[in-house]
């Protein structure tokens, strides 16, 4: 009977809206709603703490998180259950001497890649929660690529963040004709066992994955500062991304976000900058990530390989989804990611790693204000670049 009255709520919402993606998550969670007038957010303690989905504008408000409906009636997969989430926490690295993902010694090759249940389908369990907030904690044990048994407590702090607040964080000016969500989420990870993380041993990093709605207008936009490094970003995890669907220009990135390609890229730590965002032309939403960044910590590297230097990692990174070369496709969506440096942990120690984000629908002239200022192009610029 809740089945049915779930289906027929559902069926007198618009997909693609939030209270559609509300009604659908509600059939498989006791969900965590924080609101701040029409803003709202959808936290679900089952579904490893993820923030799902976000809206500005109510329940008939556009959904902004990318969500697998097929996921979630689906046999457990392998390798990794793809629920979706428009902001989830990994923990790296993925690939190298390090690797959380693949057996010791085994061969990095996507038969033998595996997400670790404890942050791939495990719940969390919920601490406290009010209107704004909510804490989650999980304790998990890992062992490494290199056999190190990993003795891990995690803990997620979100709550909303008011416009007030969005706007004086952000430095913008109050705009009615631009609708807007923002929250923060704070990601603490601790040593819970009895032996250092040290550079002999192997340690984990906090990764925060943003996972979004593609467009055919959708272009990725990421800020970095100019060194005297040849090349600022990495292009080639999953092979070299073409160059009409990337490009660098007075010190930012562009990366087409279309879902119609397979690509990742990862911006160098002396690079790197505390912000990443995106706008979607058909749809008129801007996107904004900011996150902690130290310039100067050692980074793990997360590519499929043991040949490069394990602490040769990128700080932020962004994908972009497409067919497999098997056939088939999880999404399409694209991703907008920060990660912590190499958390080198005494025990009882800590490392926190804080990741916002913020979209902002409405007005192109008030978006193109908030373009300017946060990420230093117009909306011209963006929708230009990669045509």
């Amino acid at each position: 009977m809740l089945l049915t009255s779930c289906n027929n709520k559902m069926s007198n919402k618009t997909k693609g809206s939030f209270g559609y993606d509300l009604i659908f998550l509600q059939k498989h969670d006791s969900l965590i709603v924080l609101k701040s007038g029409e803003a709202q957010i959808i936290i679900s303690p089952k579904y490893q703490a993820k923030v799902f989905t976000s809206t500005a504008d109510g329940e008939e408000g556009m959904s902004f998180g990318w969500i697998n409906y097929k996921a979630f009636d689906a046999t457990t997969d392998p390798h990794m259950n793809a629920y979706g989430g428009e902001n989830r926490l990994w923990l790296g690295p993925e690939g190298g001497k390090f690797s959380l993902f693949f057996p010791k010694d085994s061969k990095m090759e996507f038969a033998n890649w595996k997400t670790p249940a404890a942050f791939d389908t495990g719940p969390w369990q919920l601490l406290t929660h009010d209107d704004v907030s909510v804490s989650l904690i999980k304790n998990m044990q890992l062992v490494n690529y290199a056999g190190t048994q990993l003795n891990i407590s995690v803990k997620r702090n979100i709550s909303i963040i008011d416009r007030q607040l969005i706007n004086s964080l952000l430095n913008i000016a109050s705009n009615t004709d631009v609708k807007a969500v923002g929250y923060k989420t704070e990601n603490i990870l601790t040593n819970s066992g009895n032996e250092a993380w040290t550079d002999s041993t192997g340690m984990p990093c906090l990764w925060n994955l943003d996972m979004f709605n593609p467009s055919d207008s959708t272009i990725i936009v990421i800020p970095y500062s100019s060194t005297d490094t040849a090349k600022p970003a990495t292009t080639d995890y999953f092979g070299e991304i073409p160059a009409e669907r990337i490009k660098f220009q007075n010190s930012t990135l562009f990366f087409k976000a279309d879902g119609k390609m397979r690509g990742k890229l990862g911006i160098h730590p002396v690079c790197a900058r505390n912000i990443a965002g995106s706008y979607d032309a058909a749809h008129k939403v801007l996107t904004i990530a900011l996150f902690d960044i130290d310039n100067n910590a050692k980074y793990l590297n997360q590519e499929w390989n043991t040949t490069k230097l394990p602490f040769s990692g990128d700080a932020v990174n962004a994908y972009n989804d497409g067919p497999l070369s098997t056939g088939g496709q999880l999404g399409p969506f694209y991703e907008l990611e920060s990660v912590s440096p190499a958390a080198f942990l005494q025990p009882g120690k800590s490392i926190t790693h804080h990741h916002s984000v913020f979209h902002f629908i409405g007005d192109e002239k008030g978006l193109d204000a908030i373009a300017r200022k946060l990420l230093g192009v117009s909306l011209k610029e963006i929708e230009g670049v990669l045509k």
